[in-house]
């Protein structure tokens, strides 16, 4: 088992944690909304943790995944359209948004989740970064690694749960960097090893 200071990843997140967080305090809002992309396994998940766990603003930060609302395999856009509508725009006209959580095991609508316009938000997922979305972000994440890592991680966290499904999702995110190009849509790229 190797410590978190020489494991080069968790190192890499650490810094860009700090690095965003400070981004944040850089905007003086009271509620700013973050975006992390990247695609599957890069490590959005674990840096958003890391961000909400360092939090620079008073109150708490409200953190989304979109694991959690994409409506299934086939999902990645209409995952981003549903926090877009949910999240996202009703966040920056200062109003509750809503979002359902998708029920991956019964394969539908789940629980609905309220989201305070006077809170920051962290939102993570693969296909986040789109003009549309982008136009709402103050600081805008794109999380780089390379695939054979990345699949390495992925198919560790989520095994047999994952693996028949990793080319259907590479898929859509392929399309996504391709049409999106959410690296220049990004005000901060993370490298992890």
């Amino acid at each position: 088992m190797h410590s978190r200071s020489d494991d080069p990843v968790a190192t890499a997140l650490d810094r860009a944690a700090t690095l965003i967080a400070q981004d944040v305090v850089a905007l003086s809002a009271a509620n700013p909304v973050v975006l992390i992309d990247g695609q599957s396994g890069a490590g959005k998940s674990s840096l958003a943790a890391r961000l909400a766990s360092r939090w620079p603003l008073a109150g708490r930060v409200q953190l989304i995944a979109l694991d959690s609302l994409y409506p299934g395999w086939d999902g990645l856009d209409a995952g981003v359209e549903r926090a877009l509508d949910g999240v996202l725009r009703p966040h920056g006209r200062g109003y509750l948004g809503t979002w359902q959580r998708w029920d991956w095991m019964r394969e539908t609508e789940a629980e609905s989740h309220a989201v305070d316009p006077s809170l920051g938000v962290i939102v993570e997922g693969s296909g986040l970064l789109t003009p549309s979305t982008s136009a709402l972000g103050d600081v805008r994440v794109w999380v780089e690694s390379a695939e054979t890592a990345r699949k390495a991680r992925a198919l560790a966290r989520d095994g047999e749960t994952y693996c028949p499904h990793w080319d259907r999702w590479a898929a859509q995110e392929k399309i996504h960097v391709e049409r999106d190009d959410p690296r220049a849509l990004a005000t901060r790229v993370v490298d992890v090893p």
